[in-house]
């Protein structure tokens, strides 16, 4: 799931954008956590999210003072994969989504669920997913073609197989 923020993501609508797997910012963007200022700490997620995608120090800022991150501050402490004006947010999530969409999709949700894993877990455990499924991967039919694509220097031909 891609989400495509522009304008003001606050409290449940921040933790919302955190479920996703990849967020796309306009410009105008700006994430938070504000609930601190009515008495209250985010609900669905958010302190466990935001901590792991900017760090503890930025999310316990944001989490305590209702500090809002702007796009390009939510970039560079990786709560945000991209910014782009705010006229193609849109177009830029689709794209986003339609390039994911070609690649071969066993891999593709095998690689979410070990980034997944990563980020909720232990390293030792998110290596040992990652292990199983690299090399399940080898026995799938979109990998031979992928490799062949490859070295053919060709598109792959993706089934799901």
């Amino acid at each position: 799931m891609i989400a495509a923020v522009a304008g003001y993501a606050l409290g449940g609508g921040c933790e919302l954008a955190m479920l996703c797997d990849v967020i796309v910012a306009a410009e105008n963007a700006r994430f938070g956590q504000p609930e601190i200022n009515i008495g209250l700490i985010p609900g669905a997620g958010g302190t466990q999210r935001l901590t792991r995608a900017v760090g503890k120090y930025v999310a316990t800022d944001v989490i305590l003072t209702g500090r809002m991150l702007g796009a390009e501050e939510a970039l560079q402490r990786g709560l945000a994969a991209r910014v782009v004006p705010p006229e193609l947010i849109v177009e830029e999530g689709v794209r986003l989504g339609k390039e994911i969409a070609r690649r071969a999709p066993i891999a593709v949700r095998l690689a979410k669920e070990t980034i997944t894993r990563a980020s909720e877990g232990r390293v030792d455990d998110g290596i040992e997913l990652e292990r199983k499924a690299f090399y399940l991967l080898f026995a799938t039919q979109d990998s031979h073609e992928g490799m062949h694509a490859f070295i053919d220097k060709r598109q792959p031909a993706y089934e799901g197989r």
